[in-house]
């Protein structure tokens, strides 16, 4: 019980600025992955269509598509006066995806 009488549990939630901070961070994050695929999709055009060059893009893409889905359901999922927690294997996915697309992009220069 609060001071007030009132259980804690059943109190609507003042969700405040946080979702909408995190749901923009979803965004910016996605915003760079984009550019992240893209850029890697042009070092691919002009430094020539090799097999290894169409594969990092194709894995690219792969890789910014898993992202991409985590990042919606997760924006989707602050919308509740109560969000679920990020839950674990969306929060793998997440840092795969974005350790992938670092690691491919580290591909294409080479």
């Amino acid at each position: 019980m609060t001071a007030d009488g009132r259980d804690p549990g059943l109190c609507e939630r003042d969700p405040g600025l946080q979702p909408e901070r995190t749901r923009l961070a979803w965004r910016r994050t996605t915003l760079s992955c984009t550019v992240v695929a893209l850029l890697a999709v042009r070092q691919a055009l002009h430094a020539g269509t090799g097999p290894a060059a169409v594969v990092a893009v194709a894995l690219s893409a792969l890789a910014w598509l898993g992202f991409l889905r985590v990042a919606h359901r997760r924006v989707l999922g602050m919308g509740d006066a109560r969000p679920q927690p990020l839950s674990a294997r969306g929060a793998l996915t997440a840092a795969a995806c974005t350790v992938a697309l670092a690691v491919f992009a580290a591909a294409m220069l080479f």
